[in-house]
């Protein structure tokens, strides 16, 4: 099959490699018929995540079709269409338990694209597939269903529910890309008094503003000032990183109130200062994290029935399969593209030769 292999920082090819076989009794094989890239593969790219071995196929976000199942797989079977999740669970150790799968002791955790091959590719093995794919409604498109395999979970879990969003609430967002986004979509739901979103790109704070975001600053005319003047200068409840980089981080510092949280979402690959001389008086939360797609199946039956905008409109560009290339170079210059989120479809071959 063909497949993006990382080749080591700054290197990746559209190359043949062999195609996935069953390897554990509780994984499936998936024929990928639409996939997406994340922020995060570009930052494996950029070498930010050493962990990755040179001849990893990336990706780790896909819809696709079950071909071939282990035999204790019980709640997929071949032919049944699929959200693979970016998150693998056991569901036996502590962490899993705890619904902190992203933290798997078992086997799982971030694995595809990360540690084994992932899903940009025509097929992907799934581990612990009974817990790691979602059976997919009808009614969800493809188009939408992939964003569910990761940003809307993370924008939601690491972004709303790390960051305790409440009624009320003035939540700023940092970072108005995809993930970004999926977090001002998702922390609708918990009835926030404001959202105001933060971007450098005016096409990124449009679509924050298409999302629910109810004012937009540009991120390089004063964003604090506007802050400090919606909320009669006491500073926002919530603040969540959606962007990486250190200048972003420290900047939530300054936005936030006494009292209130700093939800780190964004991958950083440089560190960021932590000005412990201005808050440690100021009795604020700061929390990070790796999502955990405990909530997908929650996010999934609202998405199937019309509680969540429509994740599709996030889509600005698509790609057959085999113009992977060409897609992760349109992504990565989304400030001269106006990509938000790019997906691929189309397998190129019809048979998979399972392993055994």
């Amino acid at each position: 099959m063909k497949a993006l292999v990382f080749q080591g920082p700054g290197q990746t090819s559209w190359q043949d490699v062999p195609d996935p076989g069953i390897k554990d009794a509780g994984d499936a094989v998936i024929r990928v018929d639409a996939v997406t890239i994340c922020g995060t593969d570009l930052h494996i790219i950029q070498g930010d995540v050493p962990e990755v071995a040179r001849g990893t196929v990336l990706g780790h976000e896909a819809v696709g079709e079950v071909v071939e199942v282990g035999g204790d797989v019980r709640t997929v079977r071949p032919g049944d269409r699929v959200l693979v999740s970016c998150i693998a669970s056991c569901g036996r150790c502590g962490f899993c338990r705890e619904n902190r799968y992203g933290q798997c002791r078992g086997g799982g955790g971030w694995m595809l694209g990360h540690l084994i091959d992932g899903t940009q590719a025509e097929y992907v093995r799934v581990p612990f597939a009974d817990l790691s794919v979602h059976p997919l409604p009808g009614a969800v498109t493809s188009d939408d269903a992939v964003l569910l395999a990761d940003i809307f979970p993370t924008g939601y879990e690491v972004g709303v529910l790390n960051g305790r969003v409440r009624p009320g609430d003035t939540v700023v967002v940092i970072g108005a890309g995809p993930i970004g986004l999926a977090t001002i979509a998702t922390a609708q739901l918990c009835t926030p008094g404001r959202i105001i979103a933060v971007d450098l790109a005016e096409s990124r704070l449009e679509a924050a503003r298409a999302m629910g975001a109810d004012a937009t600053a540009d991120a390089a005319e004063d964003p604090e000032q506007l802050v400090e003047d919606l909320t009669d200068g006491l500073g926002a409840d919530v603040v969540v990183e959606a962007v990486g980089v250190p200048e972003a981080f420290e900047q939530c510092t300054r936005m936030v109130r006494p009292g209130g949280r700093v939800a780190n979402v964004g991958v950083h690959g440089k560190p960021a200062v932590l000005h412990l001389e201005d808050l440690w008086i100021k009795d604020v939360t700061i929390t990070t994290g790796l999502v955990d797609t405990h909530s997908t199946p929650l996010l999934l039956r609202m998405m199937a029935g019309g509680k969540l905008p429509a994740a599709s409109a996030m889509v600005t560009h698509r790609f057959r399969l085999e113009q992977m290339e060409e897609a992760y170079d349109v992504f990565a210059r989304a400030a001269h593209t106006g990509a938000l989120k790019v997906v691929l479809g189309g397998p190129t071959h019809d048979e998979v030769s399972v392993a055994g």
